[in-house]
């Protein structure tokens, strides 16, 4: 019997494999975090799998939805999913202390409107999410690899931004944020360049390329503190058009 060879992989697919935009750092969760994680996950917690997701089903209702990528410790989203009960929030954080310490904020602040996943966002839009489910995608203050010879690293490239077009409905939004002013322009060059989308900064009066910061986005310690120093934060909008 001769053995089975696996299918010959392209340097593309070899590419998309070991390029993350990631590293996985994995500290030791609180007593509290472990808690949360065994006590809250059956609840709010989604496990990765393969097979598309019927977010109504998730929530137990149909309702405008907004997915974040890249939760940190969780404090904005949890925040946000408090002051918006009428819409259903998703939280895709790959660090499992972020994950737990989220879990610990939205159980003590009796969130029912809120759910989050400890994965790839990546794999997570490409196997788990409906094409036209999302109203908004949120990306907050990701890692800018500011070196230029780790910019291959950086999320928004173009076949990251068409995924996310994929997955929100006419009209959503994809709200990205930075304090990395060449991350900001690198932003604004792959999203002008993206087919079906338009800067959202056109129609709302506001001057230039960028927004004000939405009174829905939560306005971080570590974004006061850069305030007071001097630093800049850029929001970016573009709405999907088709």
């Amino acid at each position: 019997m001769t053995e089975q060879k696996p299918p010959a992989q392209t340097e593309e697919d070899l590419r998309k494999r070991k390029i993350r935009s990631f590293v996985r750092r994995e500290g030791r969760l609180t007593k509290g975090q472990e808690k949360a994680m065994a006590e809250q996950w059956p609840v709010m917690g989604i496990d990765f799998s393969g097979e598309l997701l019927s977010l109504d089903a998730v929530f137990g209702r149909a309702a405008p939805r907004v997915l974040e990528i890249g939760f940190g410790m969780g404090g904005s989203l949890v925040e946000m999913a408090a002051a918006a009960p009428e819409q259903d929030f998703i939280g895709i954080e790959v660090h499992t202390p972020g994950v737990g310490a989220c879990l610990m904020g939205a159980a003590e602040a009796g969130l029912t409107n809120l759910r989050v996943m400890c994965h790839d966002a990546v794999e997570v839009f490409e196997q788990m999410l409906p094409e036209q489910s999302l109203d908004r995608v949120q990306l907050f203050f990701p890692d800018p690899w500011h070196k230029k010879r780790h910019h291959k690293r950086r999320i928004v490239r173009p076949e990251f931004v068409e995924m996310v077009r994929s997955k929100l409905k006419i009209g959503g939004e994809f709200h990205m944020a930075t304090d990395w002013e060449n991350y900001a322009e690198h932003m604004l060059e792959v999203m002008n360049a993206a087919p079906g989308y338009a800067n959202a900064a056109a129609h709302s009066g506001s001057p230039g390329d960028y927004m004000p910061r939405p009174d829905y986005r939560p306005l971080t310690k570590f974004e006061q503190r850069g305030h007071r120093l001097g630093h800049g934060v850029w929001d970016l909008i573009f709405t999907r058009t088709a």
